[in-house]
């Protein structure tokens, strides 16, 4: 267990979106870019001195390498109130009380006390968060449709992290986020995916909600060593609550490793081992008889669904955020944005007694 702390001084502030703001730093006279989450730390200026963690940042990673402000030492924020008893991050040294949504205390915890069902509320489920604006951009119409970002806490913890996050919910795509588990800083905080699903429903009144780690997949090049596994459970949580599970798949006809070429590892193994509910996998019908292969040990278990794309790659080059997936944007890695897109237009036309 390795964390490499650094003394630095701020020099300027930078980019800044919801919940985060981006920093020039001087260490030793050497200029880094480092993260600062003002709600836990305060809001650093210029000439203050910053203790920074730059573990990331040294390890040369790519969605998380930033040095991260870990306190602003001689200017410390004044003592918040404590909003609620649900302690994300336990027992680290930047635990952080929040008021969860299902808490008792909560002004929503009658809603969600007895709360069982989602009414069969579309619920799409994918591995990495690039998927997230990509699944927007396939619902026709997003000024008709409430949809709800779900956050699991596989990849980054904080939601403020998410520059998507922040310029969907500008953009009026994105009605609210919902952080899970050990992951914070939503609009709404809950203790586990299931009432998470049932907040975004009863609470935000979802029509449709989207299940994603925040950014920061991780994976070992091993069957069962990435945090995507999640995806698989995800399933299995929007089923037991009467949600209807729709599952986009990782695909990719530009990825260099074999293991994620056609349909990645990663959505055999979360679909086709650890989902035990059914759900419905998206097969986009410009990819369908190339994927056939691929998706064959999934059609035991679930129901393989090809949807048609005409018109998706247009509304996914309208997305109001860059798209991006391991560092290949819409036009290197098309096959991965218009099958996610396609889980979208699914869960959209569902809402409207459609199949495909």
């Amino acid at each position: 267990m390795v964390i490499t702390w650094r003394n630095g001084t701020v020099s300027a502030t930078r980019r800044e979106w919801h919940g985060a703001v981006e920093l020039d730093v001087d260490v030793s006279g050497t200029a880094v870019c480092a993260l600062c989450y003002p709600a836990l730390t305060g809001r650093p200026e210029p000439g203050d001195r910053v203790l920074l963690n730059t573990t990331a940042l040294d390890l040369g990673l790519g969605t998380g390498g930033y040095a991260l402000v870990v306190a602003i030492p001689d200017r410390l924020p004044p003592d918040p109130p404590l909003p609620g008893h649900l302690v994300k991050a336990r027992y680290t040294p930047l635990q952080a009380t929040v008021l969860g949504a299902d808490e008792q205390g909560s002004p929503h915890h009658d809603v969600l006390r007895d709360a069982d069902d989602l009414g069969g509320m579309p619920v799409v489920v994918a591995d990495l968060h690039s998927a997230l604006p990509a699944v927007l951009a396939g619902v026709s119409d997003l000024t008709q449709r409430t949809v709800v970002y779900v956050m699991q806490d596989g990849g980054a913890l904080p939601a403020w992290f998410s520059r998507s996050c922040a310029a969907l919910r500008d953009a009026g795509w994105l009605a609210g986020v919902v952080t899970t588990g050990q992951s914070f800083g939503g609009d709404l905080e809950t203790v586990t995916l299931h009432t998470g699903l049932l907040a975004a429903k009863h609470v935000l009144g979802a029509s449709i909600a989207v299940v994603a780690q925040g950014p920061g997949n991780l994976g070992t090049g091993t069957r069962w060593g990435f945090s995507g596994v999640s995806a698989g459970e995800a399933v299995n949580a929007a089923a037991v609550l009467g949600g209807r599970p729709v599952a986009s798949l990782r695909v990719s006809d530009a990825d260099p490793r074999d293991r994620h070429r056609g349909v990645s590892h990663h959505s055999l193994t979360a679909y086709g081992r650890v989902a035990l509910a059914r759900a419905d996998v998206v097969v986009p019908d410009t990819y369908d008889s190339w994927l056939a292969a691929s998706v064959a040990p999934l059609r035991e278990r679930h129901n393989v669904v090809t949807v048609p794309v005409e018109g998706l790659e247009q509304a996914l080059r309208a997305c109001p955020v860059p798209l991006s997936t391991m560092g290949r944007g819409l036009d290197a890695d098309l096959a991965y944005f218009l099958t996610t897109a396609a889980a979208g237009r699914h869960a959209d036309r569902l809402l409207d007694g459609g199949s495909d």
